[in-house]
């Protein structure tokens, strides 16, 4: 399906609906708000501040949020008050993602609304994103995955229609590695370093880590920052707040990946053409199976943890471990339509 056709799927979900968007100012969501307000019978765009955004997130999703013109509140809460995302667990983001969707589940139901719908795209499942597993549990609609929208496709919309967003939306703490405490002091020098580097730079992006103390760059033109007067500025002031030592990663930061699929040569016949994927995650092959057989016919074990789905003459085998093969597939563009159909499906391992 082309952008156009994506499109009006869209318009489609939306269109006589009351609904409540989780809503960062990102690309993702601001694409949904605009949609929303424009097909929808009412939507209210809702922010969620959990006391570890950036900070003119906030700022920026209010801002958007009246150019497009959707109605829009914040909601204030402190995450690090609550002990079970302060240590900072493998499973953060759904503690977090889990906190902030009962807050929207509850204005949902105080203003009778038809549903909660956030802006997960095609192209976050194939990520390590165990915050999706919420929408799941809480039944938080995904419209752009049903209308097979990709991070490329929402940002070639955006563009196309002049529409504003905010490029930085993730919590700061990201920035801080699994089973690191997540603390106020960390989270204010990593803020206070991003924008540091933003203000010298001119650059909207940009990523601090912060490890122990040892702070690592992460930027997608490391050339704004090759001068020795500015690096040592950077490193006079950086450890000034506290951080001991200052790295830089010179590889580019937040380059999409376009390729879904990658062609392997198959020694069989012609009509044996395979194409494959590794997600950084495993699959319960019980759900999965479960869920896709809405697609074709299934054959699962579980035992080997292996699902194979038989749709439309092609062939799919999906692998616990995270691995997809297609095959029978005429191209890599066929591939990458039925692995679009296949995402929706794949249940993460818990």
């Amino acid at each position: 399906m082309d952008i156009e056709g994506k499109m009006n799927s869209l318009r489609n979900y939306f269109h006589g609906k009351k609904v409540l968007i989780a809503f960062s100012g990102g690309a993702d969501s601001t694409l949904l708000a605009w949609v929303a307000k424009e097909e929808a019978n009412e939507a209210l765009a809702v922010t969620v501040d959990n006391g570890v955004m950036p900070s003119d997130c906030v700022q920026d999703a209010e801002l958007i949020a009246q150019k497009i013109g959707i109605k829009h509140i914040v909601i204030h809460e402190n995450f690090l008050e609550d002990s079970a995302f302060e240590i900072n667990p493998p499973n953060r983001c759904y503690v977090c993602k889990m906190k902030m969707h009962q807050k929207l589940e509850k204005i949902a139901k105080d203003g009778q609304y038809d549903e909660v719908v956030d802006g997960t795209n095609i192209s976050d499942l194939m990520e390590d994103r165990p915050g999706i597993m919420v929408n799941i549990e809480k039944n938080v609609k995904t419209p752009m995955v049903k209308s097979g929208i990709t991070s490329h496709d929402v940002r070639t919309i955006l563009n196309q229609f002049n529409i504003d967003y905010n490029p930085s939306t993730t919590c700061l703490a990201t920035r801080i590695p699994t089973g690191k405490v997540i603390t106020p002091r960390k989270i204010n020098r990593i803020s206070y370093a991003e924008n540091l580097i933003k203000n010298l730079t001119g650059l909207d992006v940009v990523r601090v880590r912060d490890d122990d103390g040892m702070a690592l760059i992460e930027m997608k033109d490391v050339d704004k920052l090759i001068d020795r007067g500015l690096l040592h500025h950077l490193d006079l002031e950086l450890k000034s707040v506290g951080f001991k030592r200052i790295t830089m990663d010179i590889g580019s930061y937040g380059d999409l990946k376009d390729e879904m699929v990658i062609y392997k040569p198959c020694k069989d016949a012609k009509n044996k053409i395979m194409f494959e994927t590794e997600l950084p995650y495993q699959f319960n092959i019980s759900l999965t199976c479960r869920e896709l057989e809405t697609l074709g016919k299934v054959k699962c074990s579980r035992e080997m943890g292996i699902a194979l789905l038989e749709m439309e003459g092609r062939n799919i085998t999906i692998f616990a471990k995270g691995k997809i093969v297609a095959r029978k597939v005429r191209d890599q563009e066929d591939a990458q339509e039925l692995l679009l159909k296949v995402l929706p499906c794949l249940r993460r391992q818990i």
